[in-house]
C-alpha cells in the first residue's frame, strides 16, 4: 500500500511527569478492579454484516443521525466545526441527485481529486451510493499524469478543490471527453463545462423536496465495478485496480470483528485519502459504526490538531509514528527524566501481567500531548521497528498493524485488539484466507490471498490480471512467514519494488524505461540504496565506450558523470518527488546477467554494497 508522507519537525514540550511522583498514593485493589472491567476477551467480536456501502450509510445515517461524522477546521484559527450523519446523508442524497438528475452523469466515470477535505467524503460516499463510478486520484501528481489518468480511466466529470484549480485549469482543453468540472465549496452556475459542487447540490435538494427519490431508490449491485483505484506508478505502468461495493464493505465487516471501533470513538485522518488505506479503514469503516472522523489540516498541524480534537485512534504510515516516537523521547530526554521513565515502563509492564494496567495514568502527561484520549494506533503500508510498536504499547495505547493492498481494497490481514503481536502484520481477516507458498527452510514464501475484499481485476489489463490471480489466489509478490496461531510477519519483498520507509512503492522497471532511452546507456538498473534506515532511489548505468569517445571525448570519468547527472535531473524533473533517483553509479563494465539477458539484481546489489 504506497504512500507519501512529508513529516514535518514536531515539538513536544519538556515533561515534568508530576503523576510518576504521586504513584505511591495510587489505591493498587481499585486499579485492579478497574482493569478486570475493561479487560477484553480473546475472541472475535460479532461485527457488521454489510453487503454494500450503500447498507452501511443507510443503516448509519438513521442509526446515529445526531452524532457527529466529520470534524474539519475552515482555517487554522477557527476550531473545528461538526458535522453529523443526518446532516452528511441528505447531503449525499441531495449531491447524489444533483449529478444524476441535474448534470445526467448516472453511472458515469467521475475523478475526485482533493485533499482530505468534507467535499471527498460527501464526493466518494454519493458515487458509492449509486452516482457513478468512482476514480479517485492523487492530489500530488504531475499534471501530465492526472491528464493520463483522466483519459485512461474515460472520466466524463471531475470533482476538485480550490487547491486543486490550477492542475486542474491546466488540462482543461486536453481532455474534451469530460462533460464537467465540478469544483468543491464553489456556489458557480453552470458555464460551459464548470460548475461548483454547492449549486449541483442544491438543484439536486430542489428535486428532492419536490418529490425526487430516484438517487434514494437506485439499487446497488454488490458485484459491480463502482471503484477505481490506481496504484502508485507512471501514467504508462500504473495499474488499475477495479474493486466493487462487496469489497468495500467487507473491510468495514473485517475491521468491526477484530477491532472494537465504537461509536464514541474518533478516528484522526492524516494520510491522503486517494489511498484505499485511509478511504476504506480510516473512513467508511468508522462510518459503518458510527464513530466521528477529526480532519488534520496538514501535517504541519498535527499537535494542534490532535490536542484539539482529542481522537480516540489513528491510522498511521511508520515514518510518521516512528517520528512522534523519536521526538517524545527527544522532549523527555531534554526533561532528565530518560532514567525515571524506563523505570516505570518496567514497573507498569510488571503490573500488567498481574492484571493491573496503570499505564495510562503513569504516562498521563505523554497522551495529554496527543489529545489525551488516543487508545489505537495502526500503522501498516510499510514495516515498522518493533521497538517502537512496543514503546506505543508500554504508553498505554493498543498499537495494531494491517496488511494488504490496494488489489484487496486494502485490508486482508490484521492484528485483533484482544491479542496483539507487535511486529506481526496481523492474522488473516473473517473474509480472507492467506497462506504461504512454498515456504522455504525458514518458512518464508509468498504471501497467497484468496478474499471477498480481492478486486474484480485490473482495468483494461487481462494479462496482467491472469498474472496475479491464479485459481482465485492473488500472489501478492511479498514474502512472509507465520507462527503457529496464524500471524503473518512480513520478511521482505519478492517483487523488485522498493518500498520507502514513509510506504510509498516505486517500481523500478518504470525508471529503467526512461533511462534506458539515453543514447549511451548500453543496461541499467534501478534499486534503493540503503541509507540512515531507509532506501535512496538509485540508479547503475552501464554506458556505451563507442558512443562516449564519439561524443563526449577528452570527458574525465567525474565530468562523464556530471553530464550523466544532467540527464538522469531532467528525467527527475518530470516526475512525482519520490521517485526522483538521487544516487547514480556509472560504469562500462557489463552488469551480471542469466542466459536469457536478465539483469541478477540480487547479485548486483551484493556487489555494489560490498564496493
Amino acid at each position: 500500500m504506497g504512500l507519501e508522507i512529508k513529516i514535518p519537525k514536531f515539538k513536544f514540550p519538556k515533561f515534568k511527569f508530576k503523576e510518576i511522583d504521586d504513584v505511591e498514593d495510587i489505591n493498587l485493589e481499585k486499579e485492579k478492579e478497574k482493569t478486570e472491567k475493561n479487560k477484553k476477551d480473546k475472541k472475535q467480536y460479532e461485527g457488521t454484516h454489510y453487503k454494500t456501502i450503500k447498507d452501511a450509510f443507510n443503516y448509519s445515517t438513521e442509526h446515529y443521525a445526531d452524532n457527529v461524522l466529520i470534524l474539519e477546521k475552515p482555517d487554522h484559527k477557527t476550531p473545528y466545526k461538526e458535522i453529523t450523519y443526518k446532516e452528511f446523508g441528505e447531503d449525499v442524497i441531495n449531491f447524489g441527485t444533483g449529478l444524476t438528475k441535474f448534470l445526467n452523469l448516472k453511472d458515469e466515470r467521475i475523478v475526485i481529486i482533493s485533499e482530505t477535505t468534507y467535499g471527498w467524503y460527501l464526493s466518494y460516499m454519493t458515487l458509492l451510493c449509486g452516482a457513478g463510478i468512482a476514480v479517485p486520484l492523487d492530489k500530488e501528481l504531475p499534471v501530465n499524469e492526472i491528464e493520463n489518468l483522466i483519459k485512461r480511466s474515460k472520466a466524463t466529470a471531475v470533482i476538485y478543490s480550490a487547491k486543486r484549480k490550477e492542475q486542474i485549469d491546466k488540462v482543461k482543453d486536453n481532455v474534451p471527453m469530460v462533460k464537467y468540472f465540478i469544483e468543491m465549496n464553489s456556489y458557480d452556475k453552470v458555464k460551459g463545462r464548470n460548475v461548483g459542487l454547492n449549486t449541483v447540490l442544491l438543484e439536486g435538494k430542489k428535486l428532492v423536496e419536490a418529490g425526487d427519490d430516484s438517487f434514494k431508490n437506485i439499487e446497488i449491485d454488490p458485484e459491480e465495478f463502482k471503484i477505481l483505484f490506481f496504484t502508485s506508478g507512471t501514467t504508462s505502468q500504473s495499474k488499475g485496480v477495479m474493486l466493487c461495493n462487496r469489497n468495500l464493505a467487507e473491510n468495514i465487516n473485517s475491521c468491526s470483528a477484530y477491532v472494537d471501533l465504537k461509536e464514541t470513538d474518533r478516528l484522526f485522518s492524516v494520510l491522503p485519502l486517494h489511498h484505499a488505506y485511509e478511504s476504506s479503514i480510516g473512513f467508511l469503516y468508522p462510518f459503518g459504526v458510527g464513530a466521528s472522523i477529526a480532519i488534520c489540516e496538514g501535517l504541519k498541524y498535527i499537535l494542534p490538531d490532535i490536542k484539539e480534537s482529542h481522537p480516540t485512534a489513528m491510522l498511521g504510515v511508520p515514518v510518521l509514528i516512528e517520528n512522534i516516537h523519536k521526538n517524545i523521547n527527544k522532549s523527555i530526554e531534554k526533561s532528565g527524566k530518560s532514567a525515571v521513565v524506563n523505570s516505570m515502563m518496567h514497573v507498569t509492564n510488571a503490573l500488567k501481567t498481574v492484571g493491573i494496567d496503570m499505564k495510562r495514568k503513569v504516562f498521563k502527561e505523554i497522551l495529554d500531548n496527543l489529545g489525551g484520549k488516543l487508545r489505537i494506533i495502526v500503522s501498516a503500508a510499510a514495516p515498522i521497528d518493533p521497538k517502537v510498536g512496543k514503546w506505543v504499547q508500554d504508553i498505554g495505547i493498543t498499537f495494531l498493524q494491517g496488511y494488504g493492498l490496494t488489489e484487496t481494497a486494502p485490508i486482508s490481514a490484521l492484528t485483533p485488539d484482544y491479542d496483539t503481536r507487535v511486529g506481526s502484520a496481523g492474522k488473516a481477516v473473517v473474509c480472507a484466507e492467506l497462506k504461504i507458498k512454498d515456504p522455504n527452510e525458514k518458512g518464508e514464501g509468498e504471501v497467497l490471498i484468496k478474499s471477498k475484499t480481492l478486486m474484480l481485476g485490473y482495468y483494461e489489463d487481462e494479462e496482467a490480471t491472469n498474472e496475479a490471480i491464479k485459481d482465485g489466489w492473488f500472489h501478492t509478490g511479498d514474502l512472509a512467514k507465520q507462527d503457529k496461531d496464524g500471524y503473518f510477519f512480513i520478511t521482505g519483498r519478492k517483487k523488485n519494488v522498493i518500498v520507502l520507509k514513509n510506504g510509498k512503492n516505486i517500481y523500478p522497471e518504470e525508471l529503467e524505461t526512461l533511462v534506458g532511452k539515453l543514447p549511451y546507456v548500453d543496461e541499467c538498473m534501478v534499486f534503493g540504496y540503503p541509507k540512515d534506515d531507509d532506501l535512496v532511489v538509485s540508479v547503475k548505468i552501464v554506458y556505451n565506450k563507442d558512443y562516449v569517445k564519439d561524443n563526449f571525448a577528452g570527458f574525465t570519468q567525474e565530468q562523464l558523470k556530471e553530464k550523466i547527472w544532467e540527464d538522469i535531473k531532467e528525467i527527475n524533473s518530470g516526475l512525482t518527488n519520490y521517485k526522483h533517483m538521487k544516487k547514480l553509479i556509472i560504469t562500462d563494465e557489463p552488469m551480471i546477467k542469466t542466459s536469457t539477458a536478465k539483469i541478477k539484481r540480487h547479485e548486483e546489489m551484493s556487489k555494489i554494497l560490498t564496493e
